[in-house]
């Protein structure tokens, strides 16, 4: 890792060119235990503004941050038994405070639900106290030993979770479809990476939801990764937990529930999706610096005019844009092209002692490489036009790969041929036997059963399908891939 740059190809090396990517672009690091990272703050600034965005959208969605504990006592985790047993294997616990034995094991949050919803308990009473709509930014802890990758399976990573309170079960179906569509605007319209959404299978659901529904997204090494998920608890949680409220009719009702979020593994699949074989490609929406001004000059007699452009480009910019003026004196500019391009910087600005004389700018997007001379008077519009370009065109390039690299197969060798290369549609006759064996024989599983785009609410098929695996009638179209 000490050779600067990259040094394997996005195509030949993906693993490798990925960890690369994350170390050298100065987005990480490893922390002293197996399956953690640190983010470092560059990392942690595209983290911010996936948060900044994220969380102005809650809002406005009448949605609230607040803050909860870490630890949570092994009784409450056993309340809501099913979901309980799902995160049992990643569990950490606490069993000491100093030199003295715990009466109780408490664990590193997994997921907050039993912990949020003891406490919901307490501050649900009435209809009137209802909806009751919460985030909370905070860490999970699960015990990822065996299979990491930074970003996308660590045993603690950064996320927000949602969870909310409603009277009807309809306010619970309608929270758990919006927050899902909030979802999949970000990743579409700021990440610039296409999704597919739907349903997650019965098998796949989190566990203690009536259902899951999912975005889906594929990596360019065929594998896919679930973006973000959404779900509808039912009152599975609310009767464990014992949330009830008194109805405008006097009656006590159990509460209906949902639950979602996104991670930081948004971060790495952003870093999948765009980079190259030169390091990341940030989309302009999410790039903590959107513009990087790189001045050229060669000796003193230059240096004060370009860098006096420089900065007065700065200044004419710094209100519009996020930018940076890169003016280190003891890197060449060949230096500092490829650190920025290396992090990914959407689009760089190049003044020399020429360009000081013409009245122009050379401007270089990163995503393509391509480059224009720009005067002085137009650049505003140059830049605010180019950045939305570039924005477009990462989504244009990516949905491109996801339907060049989506397969349809009616039969099982289709199949096989196709899962090594992306997403697989195919019949599924709803058999968590057919689903088990097909994930056994091929490494994929079912990642979603998409939406008919007829009507949103119902699973899209065709009658006359045959399941991809025993043949019998299917009742589900779905999309099968390998995943991370």
């Amino acid at each position: 890792m000490s050779e600067l740059g990259v040094t394997v190809k996005k195509d030949i090396e993906f693993g490798e060119w990925y960890i690369q990517v994350v170390l050298k672009s100065n987005l990480l690091d490893y922390a002293p235990i197996k399956g953690f990272i640190v983010l470092k703050p560059y990392g942690y600034s595209i983290w911010e503004r996936i948060k900044e965005i994220a969380d102005k959208r809650f809002k406005e969605t009448g949605h609230q941050n607040a803050f909860l504990p870490t630890l949570i006592p092994e009784s409450l985790l056993s309340k809501e038994a099913e979901h309980f047993e799902g995160f049992k294997p990643e569990v950490f616990w606490v069993t000491h405070a100093g030199n003295d034995e715990l009466g109780e094991r408490l664990a590193l949050r997994p997921t907050s639900e039993t912990l949020a919803y003891e406490i919901f308990s307490r501050w649900v009473r009435s209809y009137r106290d209802l909806p009751l709509k919460i985030n909370f930014w905070n860490t999970a802890l699960r015990a990822e030993i065996k299979s990491t990758k930074p970003l996308i399976r660590t045993s603690e990573f950064l996320w927000q979770e949602g969870h909310t309170v409603h009277a009807s079960r309809e306010e619970a179906e309608q929270e758990a479809m919006l927050m899902l569509s909030i979802y999949k605007e970000i990743m579409e319209e700021y990440l610039a990476i296409p999704v597919i959404a739907g349903y997650k299978s019965e098998k796949e659901k989190f566990v203690g939801a009536d259902y899951t529904l999912t975005l889906e997204a594929l990596m360019p090494d065929g594998r896919a990764l679930q973006m973000g998920t959404s779900h509808n608890l039912g009152q599975n949680f609310s009767k464990p937990f014992n949330i009830k409220f008194l109805d405008k009719d006097d009656r006590e009702q159990y509460a209906w529930q949902t639950s979602w979020g996104i991670s930081w593994r948004l971060i790495g699949a952003v870093v999948m999706v765009h980079g190259d074989d030169k390091g990341l490609i940030l989309p302009p929406r999410i790039a903590p610096i959107q513009i990087v001004i790189i001045p050229i000059f060669y000796g003193d007699e230059s240096k004060d005019a370009v860098l006096a452009k420089c900065r007065s480009v700065y200044a004419m910019l710094k209100d519009r844009f996020r930018v940076h003026l890169d003016d280190r004196e003891e890197y060449t500019p060949g230096y500092k092209f490829n650190d920025w391009e290396l992090k990914g910087i959407p689009l760089r600005l190049e003044i020399g002692p020429r360009d000081v004389k013409q009245g122009k700018v050379v401007l270089v997007r990163r995503d393509d490489g391509k480059k224009v001379s720009v005067g002085d008077e137009e650049l505003l519009d140059v830049i605010t036009n180019m950045l939305e370009d570039v924005q477009h065109s990462l989504y244009a390039r990516a949905l491109k790969f996801l339907n060049d690299h989506t397969f349809s197969a009616l039969s099982y060798d289709e199949f096989r041929n196709h899962v090594e290369h992306g997403f697989v549609k195919a019949y599924w006759c709803g058999s968590q036997e057919c689903e088990l064996r097909i994930k056994e024989e091929t490494g994929a599983d079912i990642r979603v059963i998409p939406f008919n785009s007829h009507d949103e609410g119902e699973v899209s098929y065709k009658q006359e399908g045959r399941c991809i695996y025993c043949g019998k009638s299917a009742v589900k179209m779905a999309y099968f891939a390998r995943a991370y």
